[in-house]
């Protein structure tokens, strides 16, 4: 899957592993291996396999967001990269078209 990130600073926190250690700490690992299997996805709906990753869309304020744990607190939120939105018959977002993706957070709790 292609991967931006919404921000510079963003970019900048997951260039290398030790940036990514500097910038999460103890869930260093956990963001690296997250952001190789999200890579490394050929769609969005092959995120679905990995039970632990919990990929999911949000909800109220943040429609239009999915997640990825990294941690049981703690995610990485993305968007997908695509205009228009791939949609389904049914007008629910199409997981297995979605090919592109941008990073808008890493390490939110957003509960």
């Amino acid at each position: 899957m292609n991967i931006r990130n919404q921000t510079r600073k963003l970019e900048k926190s997951v260039e290398n592993l030790s940036a990514i250690r500097k910038h999460y700490g103890d869930r260093a690992k956990k963001v690296d291996f997250r952001l190789e299997q999200l890579a490394a996805a050929a769609n969005l709906d092959a995120m679905r396999i990995f039970s632990s990753a919990n990929c999911h869309e949000l909800k109220a304020d943040r429609i239009g967001e999915i997640a990825v744990d990294i941690s049981p607190n703690h995610r990485i939120i993305f968007i997908p990269d695509h205009r228009p939105l791939p949609k389904k018959d049914d007008g629910g977002l199409d997981w297995k078209s979605v090919t592109g993706i941008v990073i808008m957070a890493i390490g939110e709790d957003y509960h």
